[in-house]
């Protein structure tokens, strides 16, 4: 048997038919398996895991329909089923594509027809098997990792979710991974299929706002908004407390009526949109504040979800490793490194101020600049920069001396202000405060260093 070929079944009582048609598909360079009646079929389907069945609907055992049914039934992976008919009827022909068949011929055969339809056929299970794995390589890079309870908990409570429009509120501190787990969720809702867009609100400025979240629209052109291209989908608003007041209010008005004007339209343009927010500074404390308006925390907090800080269920360290050393191994080509027990020991009882996020550029920093298969316990703490886990700086400083000097002043500038955004709480109303640097011109310093808000 060769694997390369594609395997057809071929199910028929009349021998002239399996005679007539197995040969014409060995021809064509498929292998050919042929059953006579139902009870064959079944058996050979499970030996022969076949690529194709073409199914007689008319047999002495079991009618065609029948055994259709309960293939569909018990195999969710079922190959293209084509039925054939002497006897053949619109109404039989739409039972059978009901069912699950990938199409339906009648007798006398057209064998060019016949070839046409297999061929079709074998094409569509393939872009189908070709889509089902990248759809599993898609969700094996946002689900998310670690066997702890406080990870099985809150994956089950999103499943659970992930099956209600309610808005979601997702808290917790930088680095954790709000945007992962609003992804599963919206991998997990009906929505699926839908767009996820992601939105990062401390990068909009204020006086862009309106265009950014609502679109544009001139004479003969619209440039869609946020909110539009999430149709049907999923918007998610990470670290939501960085939003301006007038924003804020816009945004409220847009989610509550689940419409909204362009920028120079003039129709209402309305939207079915799942909202998930997410937050690393307490909003009911901005909200006494007075600089988030109550009725939008109320409005996106309708079911909250804490996400754990990573050293709250360090237990799940060693897979985070062994996770992040296979993504880069697969994603950046990077020669395969493993921990030693040591270094792993070590890093559960580290105090991740970063969380998930600074473990996994601790990985791809081990993988680009180390050497050797092991990574043993001084090179990790090497890279740590620090023996002691109380240190409040970042985690690794950068040999400035050694840059040219637009290297060395960008990466100064980007170390000086995640440091200061890590102090502020994720604030960017603080963070100018604290640099002395206009929000405005802030909003671009940190979009131009790539600092995620």
């Amino acid at each position: 048997m060769n694997a390369n070929k594609p395997r057809i079944l071929v199910v028929d009582d009349e021998p002239e038919i399996r005679s007539l048609v197995g040969e014409i598909l060995a021809d064509e360079g498929y292998e050919v398996a042929m059953a006579d009646n139902a009870g064959a079929a079944r058996e050979l389907k499970k030996v022969q895991n076949p690529s194709l069945i073409l199914l007689d609907i008319w047999m002495p055992d079991t009618d065609g329909i029948t055994l259709l049914k309960e293939w569909v039934a018990e195999d969710s992976m079922l190959c293209p089923v084509v039925m054939m008919s002497g006897h053949g009827s619109v109404e039989t022909a739409v039972e059978a594509t009901r069912l699950g068949a990938y199409d339906f011929l009648e007798k006398p055969l057209s064998l060019a027809k016949l070839l046409l339809i297999v061929g079709r056929a074998l094409e569509t299970s393939n872009l189908q098997k070709e889509n089902a794995g990248l759809r599993q390589q898609l969700f094996a890079d946002i689900e998310p990792v670690g066997k702890s309870a406080s990870i099985a908990r809150i994956k089950d409570q999103i499943k659970r979710l992930a099956q209600h429009d309610a808005r979601v509120l997702l808290a917790g501190e930088a680095g954790v991974g709000k945007e992962l787990f609003a992804r599963y969720l919206h991998h997990n809702s009906p929505r699926r299929d839908g767009p996820f867009v992601d939105v990062a609100v401390g990068s909009i400025a204020p006086e862009n706002s309106a265009v950014e979240f609502f679109g544009k629209e001139s004479p003969g052109k619209v440039n869609p908004g946020l909110l539009e291209r999430a149709h049907r989908g999923t918007l998610f608003l990470g670290e939501i407390g960085g939003m301006d007041k007038e924003t804020q209010l816009r945004l409220l008005s847009a989610l509550e009526s689940s419409s909204f004007l362009r920028v120079g339209g003039s129709e209402a343009v309305r939207v079915d949109v799942k909202v998930i927010a997410s937050t690393r500074i307490p909003l009911d404390e901005e909200v006494k504040a007075g600089r988030f308006r109550q009725d939008l925390y109320y409005l996106l907090n309708e079911v909250f979800l804490m996400i754990q800080p990573l050293r709250e269920h360090s237990e799940d360290v060693p897979s985070l490793l062994s996770y992040y050393v296979d993504y880069f191994v697969k994603h950046e080509n990077l020669p395969f490194r493993k921990f030693s027990m040591a270094a792993q020991n070590f890093l559960r009882n580290y105090s991740w101020r970063g969380n998930v996020r600074e473990l996994k550029n601790l990985v791809q920093r081990l993988m680009i600049l180390g050497v050797g298969e092991d990574i043993e316990l001084e090179e990790v703490k090497s890279a740590l920069g620090t023996v002691s886990n109380d240190v409040a700086t970042p985690s690794s400083v950068p040999d400035f001396f050694n840059l040219p000097l637009k290297d060395a002043r960008d990466q100064f500038e980007k170390a000086y202000l995640e440091y200061h955004f890590e102090r502020s709480g994720g604030s960017v109303a603080k963070l100018s405060s604290i640099v002395g640097m206009e929000r405005t011109h802030l909003y671009r310093k940190l979009h131009s260093l790539n600092i995620k808000l």
